[in-house]
């Protein structure tokens, strides 16, 4: 199992971005996937979710609104489209499998990870 992040950068507040999460190894259309992410001195977090089919999706409360994650299974990719960003979005952000094709269950398998900073 692979997960591989990329579309991290710097960008101004305000300003949009959108994170790819490629999968390999595994059969990508079967599993639920969620992105999480990690500032300096914190807990990693919860940021969103959305099931094997893409019909169910879930969002942390600080996100909500403003960023939209959706899936592309015929390209083995998950994104997330980040828009309105905020300084305090600023993070590592990573992308993992889920362990069942809804949003529940276990999340063993993490990518690398992609820096995304939010500042003027």
């Amino acid at each position: 199992v692979q997960l591989v992040e990329s579309g991290g950068g710097l960008v101004q507040p305000g300003g949009s971005l959108r994170l790819s999460c490629v999968g390999s190894g595994f059969i990508f259309g079967n599993y639920a996937i969620r992105w999480y992410r990690q500032a300096p001195g914190k807990e990693r977090a919860l940021v969103a979710g959305i099931s094997s089919g893409g019909g169910l999706t879930d969002y942390a409360d600080s996100v909500q609104g403003r960023f939209t994650i959706s899936r592309e299974n015929d390209k083995n990719t998950v994104y997330l489209q980040m828009n309105s960003l905020r300084p305090e979005d600023t993070a590592m952000y990573y992308c993992a499998k889920g362990s069942r094709p809804v949003l529940g269950g276990s999340y063993a398998s993490w990518g690398q990870g992609t820096q995304v900073t939010v500042s003027s």
